[in-house]
């Protein structure tokens, strides 16, 4: 067993190792100054409370000019840091299969006037009626699950969302290019179990499903409960067997209205699971359920009759929450069709599986300080940011290699449970042994700055938040008259 230990944790340091070498790589300007930083963060006491003190730590050996000027000057390869995070070793579920979520978090800035590129971001309050929208960046992060629970992603890709994005025709852009990347390196191959994407319901995943629809992935999202979709349509010798005198056969089948359960029709599978938190897990699926597009949204622009785009509905009914809570209803939508009772039983549990990219948020929101600088530019942000996501690919790469340095009021954990905190405390450890591409600083001294009592003579412009771009809603605003449907 020594033997063994010794061997993973050899594979541990090289990997982490290689992983730092080529992240160096990536940094075309200030690279020095951007490692050192990203070290910092990962070796300072507690949470990251200000970048400025991160130049206080010992592994930071260049001043606090330095700092700034890397985060507002400095460059990263984007690409190839992108192409170097599939590359890594990722989380797989039964029979190999990736599973990747994605979801929007935002990084608040409503008291910044003088940075571009702001939108309101939805934030949800501690009451159902106390949601606001505050201004920020909003981010789309894409991560790989892990089986089980546990509170550790492995952070694909993250894109900023600007002024002029459509949200849905980004995602699905981002969501093929992720995909695509997984091929090129060799983590999905022909004959792999398809990619399976799981998304909330503030995405349109059945859109998503036609754009993606080339790609080996099989989409799961939630959806809303007032919704209404359809059954499949009758086939034509049902049609003719029902109607001797004949005529046209329907697009569609009746109704499936989610309030009314009188409105559906006998499942087609359905399963039972005893869980450990929520009881009895009961999921209903019905097979080539749709929605009846219309030629408005997304689809305003589509040309030519409009696709149905069929998958399976399912509906997961728990026993309750956790103290006893009343658990209303889940629906999800796949865009998979003739599913067994297996692949019904693994959406909703991957659906479930989507929230630990919450623990990820809020691990790079209150302890990398993900959102803490008060930083100008919406490029300096997006550094800072993907400088928070190579530094929680290094606590994954060390996580075999980290110990318990639990606090005397903790419990102790196991090392295959260590959370990215317990072993970020242990990091500076590690890291004594990893590879150190960054070269000696050269101090230079200080700049002479702005000279005393001299007055800012170039005030910074101000700018507005929201969309600069207003889409049209209907047919007659393209210049398309016709039905919608």
């Amino acid at each position: 067993m020594s033997v063994v230990c010794r061997d993973v944790r050899r594979e541990a340091f090289a990997e982490a190792s290689r992983f730092r070498g080529e992240f160096y790589e990536c940094l075309t300007a200030r690279r020095d100054e951007l490692f050192e930083l990203t070290d910092a963060l990962l070796c300072v006491d507690g949470p990251v409370v200000s970048p400025v003190d991160l130049t206080l730590v010992p592994e930071h050996r260049r001043g606090h000019g330095a700092l700034y000027g890397a985060l507002n000057r400095g460059r990263i390869d984007v690409d190839r840091l992108r192409n170097l995070l599939a590359g890594m070793p990722l989380p797989r579920f039964d029979g190999g299969r990736l599973v990747l979520a994605v979801d929007v978090s935002p990084w608040l800035r409503s008291d910044a006037p003088c940075s571009a590129d702001r939108l309101f971001c939805h934030v949800y309050g501690r009451a159902k009626s106390a949601s606001q929208f505050i201004p920020g960046w909003p981010y789309s992060f894409i991560a790989v699950l892990a089986p089980g629970a546990t509170s550790w992603t492995s952070i694909l890709d993250v894109l900023r969302l600007g002024p002029e994005d459509d949200a849905t025709a980004v995602t699905a852009a981002q969501l093929r290019a992720v995909v695509e990347r997984l091929v090129a390196v060799g983590q999905w191959t022909p004959g792999d179990p398809d990619v399976t994407i799981v998304m909330d319901a503030g995405y349109d995943v059945t859109r998503l499903a036609w754009v993606l629809r080339d790609l080996p992935v099989e989409l799961v999202g939630r959806i809303r409960s007032d919704r209404v979709m359809r059954c499949p349509a009758p086939s034509r010798k049902e049609w003719d067997l029902a109607h001797p005198l004949g005529g046209r056969p329907p697009k569609h089948g009746p109704e499936f209205r989610f309030a009314k359960p009188e409105t559906w029709p006998h499942a087609a599978i359905t399963t039972v699971t005893d869980t450990v938190n929520y009881g009895k897990a009961e999921a209903q699926a019905w097979d080539r359920v749709h929605p009846r597009l219309t030629h408005r949204s997304a689809w305003l622009e589509h040309d030519g009759e409009l696709p149905i785009v069929e998958g399976t509905l399912v509906r997961l009914k728990i026993e309750h929450l956790s103290k006893d809570r009343e658990a209303p209803p889940v629906w999800l939508w796949s865009s998979k069709t003739g599913a067994a009772p297996a692949d019904v039983d693994l959406w909703w549990q991957v659906f479930l599986r989507r929230f630990d990219l919450e623990h990820t948020f809020r691990f790079g929101k209150q302890t990398l300080g993900w959102t803490t600088p008060k930083i100008r530019t919406p490029e300096a942000a997006d550094r800072w940011t993907w400088l928070v996501v190579v530094a929680h690919t290094q606590l994954r790469l060390a996580r075999p290699l980290a110990a318990d340095l639990r606090r005397p009021w903790e419990k102790p954990t196991k090392p295959e449970r260590l959370t990215p905190a317990r072993v970020r405390r242990g990091f500076r450890n590690i890291r004594a042994h990893l590879l150190y591409p960054a070269r000696v600083p050269q101090p230079r001294g200080t700049g002479p700055g702005r000279p005393p009592g001299s007055k800012n003579r170039r005030p910074a412009p101000r700018y507005d938040v929201g969309k600069t771009v207003k889409r049209p809603e209907t047919l007659k605003a393209i210049g398309r008259p016709g039905r919608s449907w």
